[in-house]
């Protein structure tokens, strides 16, 4: 099925490019602008299309209690036991921080844009005249928030992590019946880290037949094996947590690159994109001087006329320019019609 690209920014999203890559800040300048900003750079320096923040503020994503509903499980792998409200306080990123890395990040040729958790923080970034929206896993069951956001006519990402494909179709009908059409769908685990072996990118095709939509992946596994291997089941955009040193703190950083594997991974999706090439079987335009090179019947020693064909003067080598290898069983024991000199090519013209 065809779909057209969907802009994004200054880019666009779609099967007739590689994958935009978006580098997440999330929580991990850990509470210093500058930290912020400096990941916005590596990101640039990385080669990436896009960056993206998380508009929240404690108040607005959860409230101010505690007890068994507020804290994580005990046994969470980064997280054990927080209360909510202080570790979303801890990893927000303040609203008057948005305009300054926005602006940076557009100076730097990059898309800027943000996950809203509440309305709020939509019309806060219209008013930042963002270019697209991020619906988060655990958003997406939010359907008055992904129809506001579906209602500004800006792209939506849509994170998949947890959702059924009930789910799932209730937020892209959702979107649709804003009249939003420009949708990627993100196949997604929410576990923080994610072993590889629940990421299940099988689904990615799947997602995209069924929804009709362009899909992507949002990854938090380690490393970037599974997000280049996403490529080849049709990823349109990859997003991955980003961090300036995973021992440098932020909520975030334990399962996040650093620049130099952001950068890798922008150069190895570039590379899987290209190796997926077209679905066809036969010699390519770049494979003309092996063919040059391939086995064919060579005389193998000085030959006079009336000498017989034998395999000690002729045989199968490379290079290409005599009769078929296959062809020995036909010309063994006839005779050669003219001298040939070693090296020369076995044709039908010297029997």
């Amino acid at each position: 099925m065809t779909r057209a690209p969907i802009p994004f920014g200054t880019h666009e999203i779609g099967t007739h490019r590689p994958p935009v890559i978006v580098a997440e800040l999330s929580g991990n300048h850990d509470g210093d602008l500058s930290r912020a900003l400096d990941i916005v750079r590596a990101a640039a320096d990385a080669g990436v299309e896009a960056v993206k923040l998380q508009t929240y503020t404690a108040d607005t994503i959860t409230v101010d209690a505690d007890g068994p509903l507020f804290r994580l499980s005990d046994d969470h792998e980064l997280w054990g036991g927080r209360n909510l409200y202080q570790l979303y306080h801890e990893a927000h990123t303040p609203w008057e921080w948005h305009e300054p890395i926005f602006e940076l990040a557009r100076d730097l040729g990059l898309v800027a844009f943000s996950a809203p958790f509440d309305p709020t923080a939509v019309e806060f970034l219209e008013k930042l005249d963002v270019p697209a929206y991020k619906v988060a896993s655990s958003e997406i069951v939010d359907l008055p928030l992904v129809a506001a956001m579906a209602a500004t006519g800006k792209p939506l990402v849509i994170s998949t992590g947890m959702a059924s494909l009930a789910e799932i179709d209730a937020a892209v009908r959702t979107a649709r019946g804003a009249g939003n059409e420009q949708l990627v769908v993100l196949a997604c685990t929410a576990s923080y880290p994610a072993p590889p072996d629940a990421s299940n990118l099988r689904t990615i095709p799947v997602l995209a037949d069924a929804l009709d939509v362009y899909a992507g992946l949002s990854d938090h596994t380690l490393g970037i094996g599974a997000a280049v291997a996403s490529v080849a089941l049709g990823a349109t955009l990859i997003e991955k947590h980003v961090t300036l040193s995973r021992e440098g703190g932020g909520v975030d950083s334990a399962f996040s690159l650093e620049p130099a594997e952001l950068a890798a991974l922008r150069r190895e999706t570039d590379t899987a994109w290209r190796a997926l090439g077209e679905p066809r079987i036969g010699p390519t335009a770049a494979e003309a001087e092996g063919l040059r090179f391939r086995r064919s019947l060579f005389v193998v020693e000085d030959v006079r006329a009336g000498d017989t064909v034998t395999p000690q003067n002729v045989r199968s080598i490379r290079p290409a320019g005599g009769l078929e290898p296959a062809a020995f069983a036909t010309v063994a024991g006839r005779t050669f019609r003219r001298d040939a000199a070693k090296g020369t090519p076995l044709t039908w013209d010297l029997l």
